[in-house]
């Protein structure tokens, strides 16, 4: 059996949870609003890699370190 390097989690309003689920490489949480779709996914293959998309055009990827200083404003996004 592969080695478990993170689990996931999710939560909503309707006290609705998924906890403990394990990935080997990576993960990925999906939200449908109408047509619209949100991902957020996250690789821990070798550097933990972050991807954030909203549609097909709206998609930024960059390292964990990266996010932190994009949520911070010490870096533009793309």
């Amino acid at each position: 059996m592969s080695e478990i390097r993170m689990t996931g989690e999710i939560r909503t309003d309707y006290d609705c949870e998924a906890a403990g689920l394990p990935a080997e490489r990576w993960g990925e949480a999906v939200f449908k609003i109408g047509d619209e779709e949100l991902v957020l996914e996250v690789s821990v293959e070798e550097s933990v890699i972050v991807a954030i998309m909203a549609g097909e055009e709206a998609v930024w990827k960059g390292t964990l370190e990266g996010l932190k200083k994009l949520l911070k404003g010490e870096i533009a996004g793309r």
